[in-house]
């Protein structure tokens, strides 16, 4: 992993030194916005077209995912490879994990959710279909899903996952579908490495294994990237980094996909805990720590916008990205819910959301103005209590996650999240579960709440993170910044001395809720 950290010194700096060029390239075309902009990008930074794609689709823009909401149904059970990260016959109620559901869907039933989703969460924009198999080794399930929502629902975007290898024989009909967004997870281009990562391929009527599958997939994989980029549709790139496997390797994967038009890449941590019975966590084969991902992230960065904000979900999530509603929608309270499908109702909801997302972007660009004089070598990581709509908004204590930003003189820039146990049990605090939250958050030099008790604070402090209480229930960026001004004050001063935090551990297991 030291190859992939050092690697990134040398993409960092030369990001920082074509940092115009990359701009300029953002407000050339779509195809080259696919290449240079992502998931931070705004609406100056992106030709229209594009835009009114990204604006509110909370995977393929950072800033959208604070404010709105997707899901997925469940209607793409068949699989036509085996990954060996992968187990969908596990399933946990809290589980956060791609491929996992609770119940599958017919078309007709998926619709019928979908409407019953979007009239009460009015701010859900998007609906993907991401397995629990493969949504390409189901066509027919999946074209006659997205066919339903199309008529019934004109405004939801629609979405689509995929491992790839039935993808070239299906960008037309995508494009028909008018499906805007794919979803390609790719893990590598060398098939020897695939061989460790895929024990088989089903592909044309036979399995093929080893070196051969891996190579039919990479084949299929960019083959059908570079035709769904040449109709405009945009593509993220998924990747899974598996430590001492294709950590290094990914790097290489970053370029092949930027050269064929990839938007976005997501690189997203192993999850192999031993209990999910896959192939990698039956073996030990361990996930990366949190600042083995961001140096990796970072590495790629200068090549491709990373999106970092994924919550690699499951394929029945319902909600906002971080939190998971799909519990309120069974096919047993759907079939009772009184559908009222109005769309005038959401154009509403969502331009009152676009008015407090004006107001977010505002308040950090004011403050990001006061500090802009400021100069600094130190870049710290805090992490953020939040329920949504860029608030700092949630207590300590009822946690699921925590938002990481990193903080510099060039402001506040979101750069991932970490999954926690929830603190707080019936009122009470669970003190074995604080210690592993503190591992989770290890490397922030401080943790914003809206509210925090006693022996969590004191707990943190003596850990050497800085509760912060004091901007409840205002913006994240205006108020990370404004700590971060006063945290350089200090600095300054001599009050405080600023030292290098450690690494941090990424939640493996399942979530275990507030009961």
């Amino acid at each position: 992993m030291n190859a992939v950290v050092e690697r990134g010194k040398h993409v960092k700096a030369a990001v920082d030194n074509g940092r115009m060029m990359q701009s300029a390239a953002c407000r050339a075309s779509a195809k080259s916005a696919q290449a240079s902009c992502g998931s931070q990008a705004g609406q100056g930074d992106l030709p229209t077209e594009v835009w009114k794609k990204v604006k509110n689709h909370p995977c393929y823009s950072e800033d959208a995912h604070h404010h709105y909401a997707r899901m997925h149904v469940a209607v793409a059970p068949a699989c036509n490879i085996q990954c060996n990260y992968c187990n969908r016959k596990y399933d946990c109620a809290n589980e956060s994990r791609p491929g996992v559901v609770s119940e599958k869907l017919t078309p007709e039933q998926a619709v019928r959710k979908v409407l019953a989703v979007a009239t009460t969460i009015p701010q859900m924009t998007v609906l993907g279909i991401a397995g629990p198999g493969d949504p390409l080794a189901n066509p027919a399930k999946t074209f006659k899903t997205f066919e339903l929502v199309a008529e019934a629902a004109p405004d939801i975007k629609l979405c689509l996952s995929t491992n790839g290898l039935a993808l070239p024989d299906h960008v037309d009909t995508i494009a028909r579908s008018k499906i805007d967004h794919v979803t390609i997870t790719i893990n590598m281009v060398d098939p020897e490495i695939g061989a460790k990562i895929y024990p088989w391929i089903f592909f044309n009527h036979k399995r093929y294994t080893g070196i051969d599958a891996a190579r039919i997939l990479t084949d299929r994989q960019l083959q059908g990237l570079e035709m769904l980029s040449e109709r405009g549709i945009l593509c993220k790139v998924n990747s899974v980094m598996i430590p001492n496997i294709n950590d290094d390797h990914l790097i290489e994967v970053n370029k092949a996909v930027k050269s064929r038009g990839a938007f976005l890449h997501n690189i997203m941590p192993l999850i192999s805990a031993p209990e999910h019975g896959t192939v990698f966590g039956l073996k030990g084969q361990r996930g990366p720590t949190a600042q083995e991902l961001k140096a990796l992230q970072d590495a790629c960065g200068g090549e491709l916008k990373m999106m970092r904000h994924c919550r690699q979900c499951r394929a029945d999530a319902v909600g906002l990205l971080g939190e998971d509603r799909r519990a309120e929608f069974t096919t047993d309270q759907v079939m009772k819910m009184d559908v009222q499908y109005d769309l005038e109702m959401r154009k509403a909801y969502q331009e009152r959301v676009e008015h407090e997302r004006a107001a977010k972007v505002a308040a950090a660009q004011n403050e990001r103005a006061e500090i802009s004089g400021e100069m600094s070598p130190i870049t710290l990581l805090v992490g953020v209590a939040t329920k949504g709509s860029g608030l700092i908004n949630e207590h300590f204590g009822h946690a699921k996650e925590f938002q990481v930003y990193e903080l510099s003189t060039s402001g506040a820039k979101f750069v991932g999240h970490r999954r926690v146990d929830v603190y707080c049990q019936g009122g009470y605090g669970e003190e074995d579960r604080l210690s592993a939250i503190m591992r989770g958050i290890h490397d922030c030099h401080a943790v914003f709440v809206s509210k925090i008790g006693g022996c969590p604070k004191s707990n943190l402090i003596k850990a050497g993170i800085e509760p912060v209480d004091q901007y409840a229930h205002e913006f994240i960026e205006k108020s990370a910044i404004a700590w971060f001004r006063s945290y350089l004050d200090k600095v300054k001063r001599g009050e405080i001395q600023h030292v290098q935090r450690g690494d941090a551990a990424i939640r493996q297991g399942s979530l275990i809720s507030a009961g």
